[in-house]
């Protein structure tokens, strides 16, 4: 009886635990929301809400956040403002971040991803646009350049996953995914965890560079709350087989594509992913950002907001390199 009790006890110890955690991430979450309320428009898409952030006017630009990030790290990074003196900027939260919905009847991959905002993008009147992706984000810019090739005039990718490697991130951060059990740890361990490794993840993403003043005022607890934790470690899983599955289709992209990857990248290595897609894509150029890690976009606005106009303005067959085009079909006799 002694040792049931023991043990007994030690389930309401761990109960209040719980219990202590889900409601200071529900504290926290409340409290980040009211301090950081949706800046932007919203669009509904087949019942999906999305949030986006607009500014300027002129030929569309439409951005796309890594995982963990909303459309407010290209604000934050001055890339909205640069590229919105001469361009319509459309900056989307991506599903499940930010102030948008990720209904969980879907498996988000970057094909879903891409046709959601492909439709949003008709129902704000955009006939075409360049698109820009960062890290997770080039994932999903990739597939609307294979899917809606008339949609994407070109594509920017910055600091992205293109092929499948060996992860220990992967089998380390997609328990919030996980039925049942993720929604536990969703709203209670995984949110403090995630604010006890911030400065260290943050650091990471960073180096070799300092972690740039601006993002210093990044909000963590909106990345923290639990529908996008969530969003994020489902998102890690998917990663591995959603680059084993863009990748076998690569060579049909025909639009020019810039490539920049920092050259000390410590998430992306940029040997195994930016370089073997520029050797890959004859239609590509690759910039190497010295002395920059995972975070470009804050190193390198003004040669991403060329490669941008480049795009922009090109000149087939002189501005970018072309396309290789396919052998023609051969009769059989």
């Amino acid at each position: 009886m002694q040792r049931l009790s023991g043990r007994n006890r030690k389930l309401l110890l761990a109960a209040g635990a719980l219990a202590a955690a889900y409601f200071v991430v529900r504290s926290k979450a409340q409290q980040a929301e009211r301090d950081h309320p949706p800046a932007g428009r919203f669009v509904t898409v087949n019942g999906v809400k999305l949030h986006y952030l607009e500014k300027g006017s002129g030929p569309v630009i439409v951005l796309l956040h890594g995982n963990g990030a909303t459309s407010d790290d290209f604000r934050l990074s001055g890339l909205i403002d640069a590229l919105a003196y001469e361009h319509r900027v459309i900056a989307f939260d991506r599903p499940g971040f930010g102030y948008s919905e990720r209904p969980r009847g879907t498996i988000w991959t970057p094909e879903a991803q891409a046709g959601l905002l492909a439709e949003a993008l008709r129902q704000l009147g955009v006939a075409q646009a360049v698109v820009l992706g960062h890290s997770w984000g080039t994932m999903v810019a990739l597939a609307v350049g294979l899917d809606y090739p008339g949609l994407a005039r070109g594509l920017v990718l910055l600091s992205g996953y293109y092929y499948p490697s060996v992860r220990m991130d992967v089998a380390l951060l997609t328990g919030p995914a996980i039925p049942v059990i993720g929604d536990v740890m969703s709203h209670t361990v995984s949110p403090l965890l995630g604010r006890l490794l911030w400065p260290g993840f943050v650091k990471r993403v960073f180096s070799p560079r300092p972690v740039d003043a601006a993002f210093r005022r990044w909000p963590k607890w909106i990345s923290l709350r639990p529908s996008q934790v969530r969003a994020e470690a489902a998102e890690t899983a998917l990663m591995i087989p959603s680059a084993a599955q863009l990748h076998q289709r690569y060579p049909e992209l025909t639009m020019p594509v810039a490539i920049f990857t920092g050259d000390g990248d410590k998430i992306n290595h940029a040997g195994h992913h930016a370089l073997r897609l520029h050797r890959e894509l004859l239609q590509s150029e690759l910039h190497t950002v010295p002395d920059t890690g995972h975070m470009v976009h804050y190193a390198a606005q003004d040669e991403i907001v060329s490669a941008v106009r480049k795009i922009v303005e090109r000149r087939p067959g002189l501005d970018f390199p072309q396309a290789a085009q396919p052998d023609p079909p051969r009769t059989l006799h």
